[in-house]
């Protein structure tokens, strides 16, 4: 991880010595979800909100890494014949977030510019925390079933206008976040999860 923000600050120092750059924090919105791959269990998205920061060098075509903190996760729901109520794990993923983009201003005029882009992102998560209703625990998902490190593509198009910029994009995973063995309804079922998320932000050119 230590590895990842020395690169990054080396590439928010490179795009202050070369070609046009451009550095502001940043808010958004987030709509997360955990992917399953097995249809008994049903997942459902989770909201939240993100801050951090951001860099961007280069002229047409340019270059920007990302500092965020979000949190992501899901709500998973595991029906079963011999309960009413199904079982339900709410998940919360605290993550750091590094996306890396490359883009293109397909329009650059001097009070407006449109761009679309795309890339990867490095996902840290620093705390798990699951909270599960109508069953224990134990016989489900787990905090420590979880990687700590994750991988997604990414692909969007933004506006900034005159000192703000606005982004839209999506995030698919790429590595499973999570691979486990579970029983229902004294049948095991070996499932995993990739974690994908709808991203809005909001972010300020300070220069």
């Amino acid at each position: 991880m230590k590895k990842v923000f020395f690169i990054v600050v080396i590439m928010f120092v490179a795009g202050s010595m070369f070609g046009q750059f451009t550095f502001g924090p940043q808010i958004g919105y987030t709509a997360s979800n955990l992917t399953v791959d097995k249809s008994e269990v049903v997942n459902n998205l989770k909201s939240n909100f993100l801050i951090g920061a951001f860099a961007r060098f280069g002229k047409k075509i340019y270059v920007q890494p990302e500092i965020n903190w979000l949190t992501q996760g899901s709500i998973l729901q595991y029906p079963s014949l011999s309960n009413p109520n199904p079982v339900e794990q709410e998940i919360k993923l605290s993550t750091i977030q590094v996306p890396v983009s490359i883009g293109w201003r397909i329009i650059n005029l001097k009070v407006v510019n449109i761009r679309i882009y795309g890339g990867v992102s490095a996902n840290f998560v620093l705390n798990t925390t699951i909270n599960t209703k109508n069953g224990d625990g134990s016989d489900y998902l787990l905090p420590s079933d979880f990687n700590n490190v994750q991988w997604q593509w990414q692909l969007g198009a933004g506006v900034d206008v005159f000192m703000f910029a606005i982004d839209v994009r999506y995030f698919g995973g790429i590595n499973n976040i999570m691979t486990k063995d579970i029983t229902i309804d004294s049948e095991t079922r070996s499932i995993s999860s990739k974690s994908n998320l709808f991203q809005v932000t909001l972010g300020w050119k300070i220069f």
